[in-house]
């Protein structure tokens, strides 16, 4: 049997605002910038032994964002084995996205990239996705 949850994609560490954000991590800290969509409040930095991904955000907590094949077919597998659904599915500008508790009590985040991956300028600004 192959896991559920393939690898994870990101954990997400919220900041007051993307520039505060990116002055720590990126310009203090030495990470270096991926993606950044102000639409969504977002900018992705690599991890330099990983392909995990740390991404500053304005509006969510920090958190680990699982990468699965479809969330709403891994929250359906969560909820059928005792656990459950706390936010979702809804849609993210990659794919879905499913918030879903274990019988245990921990949240985790399932995200799937159906729709493609971020595509960017020279600069990290996201473009479109692909």
């Amino acid at each position: 049997m192959t896991g559920l949850l393939r690898y994870v994609d990101a954990v997400t560490f919220q900041v007051p605002d993307l520039d505060a954000g990116l002055a720590f991590y990126r310009d203090r800290l030495g990470h270096d910038l991926i993606w950044r969509n102000d639409a969504e409040g977002q900018a992705g930095l690599r991890t330099p032994d990983s392909a995990t991904e740390v991404v500053l955000t304005t509006a969510l907590s920090y958190e680990p964002n699982w990468k699965v094949r479809s969330a709403a077919e891994a929250a359906a597998v969560f909820v059928a084995n005792g656990g459950r659904v706390v936010a979702g599915p809804d849609q993210i500008p990659i794919g879905q996205v499913v918030v879903v508790e274990d019988p245990f009590g921990n949240v985790l985040v399932l995200l799937d990239s159906t729709k493609g991956t971020y595509q960017t300028d020279a600069d990290g600004n996201v473009t479109g996705v692909a």
